[in-house]
């Protein structure tokens, strides 16, 4: 089963317990996937990224 809702900035700082611009900084630094979707101008990225990506993280693993 795979979860295609969208997360923005908001929703990722959520899930890993950070602020949005850190995750607005990690995507400067190109340490944020690729979005899945730029829509107006503003980027998306689906649950199942985010969570691939978390669990990718050094030291990250088990934390949520």
């Amino acid at each position: 089963m795979t979860d295609r809702k969208l997360w923005s900035y908001k929703e990722i700082a959520a899930h890993i317990q950070v602020q949005p611009d850190t995750v607005r900084s990690y995507r400067k630094h190109g340490l944020l996937p690729e979005p899945d979707l730029v829509e107006g101008g503003k980027p998306f990225w689906f649950a199942d990224t985010v969570r691939a990506w978390v669990a990718r993280r050094p030291g990250q693993r088990g934390r949520r």
